[in-house]
């Protein structure tokens, strides 16, 4: 599964719209800060992804 690109969709923390992400599901444990595509705030995401290629994604409230 090398590279291979997972649409999800996650809700804001901050504007509570949902927004589309890209996961690449060849890492398994990932963290990354990302500005929500609606608001402009910056999003903490954690994803996990498991040996079927299924991702779960947290979207956090970016502490400075």
């Amino acid at each position: 599964m090398l590279n291979q690109l997972v649409e999800t969709r996650v809700q804001c923390p901050y504007c509570w719209e949902q927004i589309s992400l890209l996961i690449d599901a060849s890492v398994e444990l990932q963290e990354y800060i990302e500005d929500c595509e609606i608001c402009c705030r910056p999003i903490d995401f954690i994803v996990a992804v498991d040996e079927e290629g299924h991702a779960r994604v947290q979207a956090r409230l970016q502490h400075e």
